[in-house]
Formats: C-alpha cells, structure tokens, sequence
C-alpha cells in the first residue's frame, strides 16, 4: 500500500510516446508547469530511476510519483476594508467602486485586504455560489485597478450575472492613461494571452492563449501621453495591461508591463492608470438596465490635470 500521496502505476497505452510532463498532466489533472516541477522536484521515477520532463514515456513503464498535498482551501475572513464603497445594493446585487490596493478575493500569494471580506465585514450577505473565496464573484479587476464591481447577494443573480458575463452582455468601460498615441488613435486589438513563460507573474500575447479582444478609443491626447476608453469582448486577467504594452503603449505606471518610471515619478504614480468607469448590465431581477458610473479617483485625476497643466500639486 502506498503512502498518502504516493501514486504508483504503468504507464497507459493511450500515452505511450508523450513527453513526461504532458503525460503526467493528463493522468492527475496537473497543470503543464505543475507537472514539470513535480520531475524537477525529484517527485517523479520512470522505471525506478529519475526522469527529465522532455523524456518520452513507454506504454508499460512503472510510474511513481509523490503527490504535494492539496492545497488549503482559502477562506474569506470578514474585515474592514477603508475605501471600499458601497455603490447600489438590493436583495439581488452589490455595486462597488474599489480602491487600488485591494483585491477582488483571497488567492494564493496575495496578504492585502479583498472587496469580498470587507463587504462580509460590513454585514453584507454574499451569494454563496461558487469556491468559497470567490462566493458571489462573478467578474473581476485587478489588485491596482480601480472603479466598479458587481457581486451577486442572490443564487438567481449568481447564475444569471455569470451567464451575461459568459455571453458577452455587460457593457464595462474603461478609461486608461497609456504612454505615447497608439496608431491609429481607434482600434480592436485581437490577440491570444496566456501565462508569460517567464512564470513571473505576468502575461503576454502568447500563440495558444485564449481569445483577447479589446477595442479602444482615443479620448484626449497629452505630450507623451493619450487617454483612452476601452472596452471588452473578454475578461482575460490583465488584458488591458497585456495588450496596450503589446501595442508599445503600456499604462502609465504599470512598471510590471513596461511602463517609463520617470512618468510615473512625474504624475505622483505609484499603480496603473486603469480605472473601471462604467458598468451596464440587465438587472437578474426584473431585466431592467442598470447603469453605473463612477469618479476618477484622486491620484488619477491628479495625473491628468498635470499633463493639462491646470495642477502640479501632489495630491500626497
């Protein structure tokens, strides 16, 4: 008998010749990244001896692999959250505008306060569909991105949210501050992101990401800079970052994608200039058309009037 999380089993006819990471992947429902660090790890024997993840494998073969742990599931632990708004609420959604800093709910890495916990901890019920970090999720917004959020109260208004953003009717606008003036000034850029094979965290327009589509409209060009209105035909994460920088036009201040330091420095930025300014959708309740808008938030609106000039004043 083997050892919780040891697994030990020849190798299936239907993967002989596959490389051993993507073998791996398919026998435990792996990730192609997670398979490769279990071999480089040592977790994994071929035959009895130690293997390499670009190896071939042979219908037959003796495989021994020692599993991690499942990982503990992550819990949304209700607390204040400061400059978290309550926009609109009623028995089936909650609108708020988030502020940079905050997450939209606990994941793996991330210690800073998240929009589910501190809806939770200002007494608000959360639709429990879904994981339980994510309960009543139903889009997000980056940690540094600002502006509106939906979130489901009711289970009819989960299911119902989730399919409108799954079919492509929520109307989410977004304004963005970019370095330089894209050319042309309007236009739809159509490329695949996936996970940046540095694994740092990033992503990029990768051949064999998932479908990105994002179109974007100049609204005000400054010297060395333009600002934008963008919206989506997908929820990628980081899909506006990704595909400006793609552009060669990052957010001002994203440093993560490539964004002048000197700028940022200029216009007192310490996050992108992303902010979620409008968000329309059918209420999951009566069907009528809910509209939000919302404010730039202080430092953002800081930047712009500097590139006017009408403010050179930081606002810290």
């Amino acid at each position: 008998m083997t050892e919780a999380g040891q697994r030990r089993l020849p190798m299936p006819e239907g993967l002989d010749g596959e490389r051993l990471d993507a073998a791996l992947a398919r026998l435990f429902g792996l990730s192609r990244a997670g398979a490769a660090d279990l071999i480089t790890e040592g977790r994994v024997l071929v035959a009895g001896r130690a293997a390499s993840k670009s190896d071939r494998v042979r219908a037959g073969e003796w495989l021994d692999v020692s599993l991690p742990p499942p990982p503990v599931p992550l819990l949304a632990i209700p607390q204040v959250v400061p400059g978290l708004t309550v926009v609109y609420e009623d028995s089936d959604i909650v609108v708020v505008d988030k502020p940079a800093g905050v997450a939209a709910h606990p994941t793996p890495g991330w210690t800073g306060p998240t929009v589910l916990e501190g809806l939770l901890g200002a007494g608000h019920t959360i639709a429990t569909s879904g994981a339980a970090e994510r309960q009543g999720i139903v889009h997000r917004l980056d940690a540094g991105t600002t502006g509106l959020m939906v979130l489901a109260k009711s289970e009819r208004a989960y299911s119902a949210l989730k399919r409108a953003f799954r079919d492509r009717q929520v109307d989410k606008r977004y304004h963005a501050l970019v370095q330089g003036h894209p050319d042309p000034l309007s236009g739809t850029v159509d490329a695949p992101i996936g996970r940046h094979p540095s694994g740092d965290g990033r992503f990029a327009v990768i051949t064999g990401g998932r479908e990105s589509v994002t179109h974007y409209d100049t609204l005000e060009a400054f010297r060395g800079a333009s600002l934008l209105e963008i919206t989506l035909e997908t929820g990628r994460t980081h899909q506006i970052r990704v595909h400006m920088a793609a552009l060669r036009h990052p957010c001002v201040g994203d440093r993560l994608y490539g964004a002048d330091p000197v700028l940022s420095a200029r216009l007192s930025l310490e996050r992108q200039w992303l902010h979620a300014v409008r968000l329309s959708f059918a209420h999951p309740g009566d069907g009528h058309r809910a509209e939000f808008t919302s404010e730039y938030p202080p430092e953002l609106a800081h930047a712009l009037a500097v590139l006017r000039g009408e403010d050179t004043t930081p606002t810290r």
